[in-house]
């Protein structure tokens, strides 16, 4: 499993950068080409999101982006380390599963606190093969995968 690691301040500007990072490292790994807008979008979802957070909450500290070719997927998890009042030290996962299903919550599986949940995270549940949402008072950890080529082009 090889994995790449980016981490960015919290500014608009570097959610492109991480979408574009995204987009060529899941080419690489053998995710179809139909797939990476999809890719694309639920990336720049999730990192928006995070820099939200941190400006609210702490704009000097970093959002770290993992990018992995694991047994066939993509895998992408976008972490922040915004403090929320309003979420348990709890970190069972409020989605889970294909196409987002599952946890706790709401009828969608989501938190009621707009930074943690929100339309964002509905967007990348629509968008992304698999996804799990972490939150807690340190922050919130967001995994979003996608089938890759069982052997892909590259390895990352």
């Amino acid at each position: 499993m090889a994995t790449v690691e980016l981490t960015f301040s919290a500014l608009p500007a570097h959610v492109r950068t991480a979408r574009l990072v995204a987009t060529a490292i899941a080419r690489r790994t053998g995710v179809e080409e139909s797939l990476l807008d999809e890719v694309r979008l639920a990336v720049g979802e999730a990192c928006s999101r995070a820099v939200e957070a941190h400006r609210l909450h702490c704009p000097g500290e970093p959002i770290r982006i993992e990018l992995r070719d694991d047994s066939g997927r993509f895998e992408v998890i976008v972490t922040d380390v915004a403090p929320s009042d309003d979420m348990e030290n709890d970190l069972s996962p409020l989605l889970s599963g294909p196409g987002g299903h599952g946890g706790q919550g709401d009828q969608f599986g989501l938190m009621s606190d707009s930074l943690s949940s929100g339309f964002g995270i509905a967007v990348i549940a629509g968008l992304a093969d698999d996804v799990e949402v972490y939150p807690s008072p340190k922050g919130m950890r967001i995994r979003m995968s996608w089938p890759a080529a069982a052997n892909g082009t590259a390895s990352i």
